[in-house]
């Protein structure tokens, strides 16, 4: 060990520098991983000492290594070499590809990780923008490199998610509900990236929540960033409409009819937020004449509502999809046919007990693809978000594994 001025000790230097290259008996490509790996660890670690090196010689420049080099270009693992306040004290940096090929087991899995969290500040009533800092410190604590990002407008996160995709970064955290993860996962879609979405639920809706594992931690930040850390990724499904994407579910009639009337009444909370739209809708609602048409099934006919689901819950507690796997390949219909008042006010509890399959006026049933045609043009809802495209036909597909995903243990 040497002792520099100050009497703070420092790791011994690689045994190369010392003895040269091809010495030591390993064979020298060999040896030049293994401390390479010791190298960065160090100096990830403990910050140099100034002055000569530990063994006391000059190291000319033509021998430096060309990992060292290299290494020296990374401005992230710079700024962790120089001294750090305590509120940075939790970052370590997230290295390039080739550079943590080489360090390989040197460091722990989650020090290698650089994450953005893209925040949707209107979310959950402004809950998302106040919890923001306190999502970003926590992933910290579990040794993450964590930037936080607030979404200016609509469609703002998709366009964060594809920046961030195309730079490198490795985890994308949706702060925010259903709206927020749709947005994330078009853009890491579109850019055709293997960067993993996870989700913190703090939205009024919280479906996709639901297939990740987190939400039942949704009240609890710690306990949810905890389990994303040591989440696994899967690869999940994604629908596709008219040139967009959706990860949990999209429907016709009477669905975005009910969307549309929640937006209008934003001062409803909770569970009220999604049953007093729904009673509302139906006083004003008309069925809608549709054709769907899928190589399993088909159907015409006046409908209520027709959902394509690749998740399992649509509009918060409605089960319409109760065994859907967003990892099978298939998407899950459900569709219900013109109801009388009495027979809908039954449904509303079947659908959210996931016990409506066996009424006459349901139809289920799985398929890679289908079109829907209507009497005039459609209104949709893709993961709770309004689009309306103007024409009267659309077909849906799925996209096999397509998406990393983050889900719990």
């Amino acid at each position: 060990m040497g002792a520099p001025a100050g009497g703070r000790q420092y790791p011994a230097p690689p045994r190369r520098l010392v003895q040269g290259r091809g010495r030591g008996g390993l064979r020298p490509h060999h040896r030049g991983e293994q401390e390479a790996r010791a190298r960065v660890a160090c100096s990830l670690r403990s910050p140099r000492p100034s002055g000569p090196p530990l063994d006391g010689r000059d190291i000319p420049a033509g021998e430096e290594d060309a990992d060292e080099r290299a290494l020296r270009r990374v401005p992230e693992l710079q700024r962790a070499r120089e001294p750090q306040g305590e509120a940075e004290a939790d970052d370590v940096p997230a290295l390039p590809l080739r550079i943590r090929y080489r360090l390989g087991r040197a460091l722990p899995a989650t020090a290698l990780i650089h994450a953005l969290v893209i925040c949707n500040p209107a979310a959950g009533r402004g809950l998302a923008r106040r919890e923001g800092p306190r999502v970003a410190r926590a992933f910290r604590k579990q040794g993450w490199t964590v930037d936080l990002v607030e979404t200016k407008g609509p469609l703002h996160a998709g366009r964060l998610a594809a920046e961030a995709a195309g730079r490198g970064v490795e985890r994308l955290i949706a702060l925010g509900g259903d709206g927020t993860v749709h947005e994330v996962a078009n853009g890491l879609l579109r850019a055709r990236s293997g960067a993993a979405l996870a989700v913190v639920p703090v939205g009024s809706g919280n479906d996709f929540a639901k297939l990740t594992g987190i939400y039942p931690y949704r009240r609890d930040i710690e306990r949810a960033v905890a389990k994303i850390a040591t989440a696994a990724p899967r690869r999940f499904d994604a629908g596709r409409v008219l040139g967009e994407y959706f990860v949990n579910t999209m429907g016709l009639g009477f669905g975005p009819a009910v969307v549309r009337t929640r937006n209008a009444m934003p001062s409803l909370k909770g569970f009220l937020s999604y049953l007093v739209p729904v009673l509302r809708t139906f006083w004003s609602y008309r069925p809608i004449h549709l054709e769907v048409i899928a190589a399993e099934r088909r159907e015409t006919g006046n409908m209520m509502m027709l959902e394509v689901c690749n998740g399992t819950t649509a509009g918060g507690d409605y089960r319409f999809a109760p065994d859907a796997d967003p990892g099978d390949g298939r998407l899950d219909v459900c569709l219900i046919r013109a109801v009388s008042l009495p027979r809908f006010l039954l449904a509303i509890p079947r659908v959210m007990r996931g016990t409506h399959g066996t009424m006459r006026e349901v139809v289920q049933f799985r398929t890679r693809s289908l079109t829907i045609r209507g009497d005039a043009a459609l209104l949709l809802h893709l993961d709770g978000e309004l689009r309306a495209p103007g024409a009267a036909e659309c077909r849906v597909t799925v996209e096999r594994a397509c998406l990393n995903v983050l889900v719990a243990k």
